[in-house]
């Protein structure tokens, strides 16, 4: 329905080629972030039912509307020192001198969506985990992650020689300010999400206790499955629900920023932009429910890891494009190479608990990504 009226207004409100535009932004979209919705799927599989339905409706319109239409035009105003209304008046009149001050803000925008992502993958790596995919370099950086808050001191580090040695130097306070503020935006709604979710665990651990033993029992029968019993109980709801749907709009905050620039060597016109882009988004989160209701990351384990490495190879490629121009195709291609690489392994993990040579319990990925 979304795509079909999103392409009907293009159509309405522009022409035959603008239509064109739109459905080629839409696919671009879908394309370039297979890695976000395995993302985004990690945590909204800690949701309920009624906050997936928030971030498919209301998420959806904070995506659309905010990051994609009216945040271009906030950038463009504080860059350019200009009233967002006038910023309005530039894309309509000027979308050349529009898509250059975009441009002109690029690296600022670069130092806070680079700095969120590159935490959402240390946090990642240096965490200890059940399963490893490559383990000749995971393990190693999850015993380098017991050192105290080693992720902040190291994005800090990755921060600081990024802004010295790429940053233009006449806006190089303000793309380490906003490198800053991406950091303290991530240890504030991930803190604050953590902090709500032990919170509740403590409030329900009464009624839990009575839970975990039905649970068991189903298990034992072959009712529920054993990863469907462990997501059970990582359902988060009230505040700390609140606070990871925050995160969610975050992190698809953080992937767009990259997109909404690129979007613009297509064309230079914000409202077909944020029609495409938002046409896109809609897939995304689609794929994202689609994943958490399928079980999919239970099933293929070593999915999440796939697009967490996409996640640090983003990150990095949005430090290097404050100086050098990467074009966005590469950019997702990496992307799809991490995800295609984890996905092969899990199925071939699969294929060797199927037929006996390995246990279910068999947590290396090294041989499966040799054959992959």
């Amino acid at each position: 329905m979304v795509t079909v009226l999103g392409l009907a207004a293009a159509l309405f409100f522009g022409s035959p080629a603008e239509l064109a535009v739109v459905a080629i932004l839409a696919v671009l979209e879908v394309s370039f972030s297979f890695d976000n919705a395995v993302i985004n799927a990690t945590v909204l599989k800690r949701m309920s039912k009624f906050w997936q339905t928030i971030f498919l409706s209301v998420g959806v319109i904070i995506a659309v509307f905010g990051m994609r239409l009216i945040f271009p035009f906030l950038l463009v105003s504080g860059s350019a020192a200009i009233t967002p209304w006038h910023s309005v008046d530039v894309a309509i009149s000027d979308p050349d001198r529009f898509q250059g001050l975009l441009e002109d803000a690029h690296p600022v925008i670069a130092a806070f969506g680079g700095i969120f992502l590159l935490m959402i993958f240390l946090d990642f790596i240096f965490e200890e985990r059940d399963f490893v995919w490559l383990r000749w370099v995971e393990k190693p950086l999850a015993k380098i992650g017991k050192l105290d808050q080693f992720s902040v001191v190291l994005g800090l580090a990755v921060l600081a020689i990024g802004t010295e040695t790429l940053a233009p130097h006449e806006i190089r306070g303000k793309v380490l300010l906003s490198g800053v503020l991406g950091l303290l935006t991530y240890l504030l709604v991930n803190g604050l999400g953590e902090l709500f979710d032990v919170d509740e665990e403590e409030d329900g651990d009464e009624d839990e206790a009575g839970e975990v033993v039905h649970d068991a029992k189903a298990v034992e029968a072959g009712k529920l499955s054993p990863g469907a019993a462990a997501a059970k109980f990582a359902i988060v709801t009230g505040k700390a629900a609140f606070f990871l749907f925050l995160y969610l709009e975050v992190l698809d905050a953080s992937f767009s920023f990259d997109g909404v620039v690129g979007a613009f060597a297509i064309t230079n016109n914000p409202f077909w932009i944020a029609l495409g882009l938002g046409i896109g988004a809609m897939y995304v989160r689609s794929l994202t429910v689609y994943l958490v209701n399928k079980g999919t990351l239970d099933t293929y384990v070593y999915l999440e890891h796939g697009a967490h490495w996409a996640i640090g190879v983003l990150a990095v490629i949005l430090f290097v494009t404050m100086r050098f121009n990467i074009q966005e195709w590469i950019t997702g291609l990496i992307g799809v190479v991490f995800i295609a690489a984890s996905l092969f392994s899990s199925i071939l993990r699969n294929k060797r608990v199927a037929a006996g040579e390995i246990t279910e319990d068999d947590k290396s990925g090294d041989r499966d990504l040799a054959e992959v």
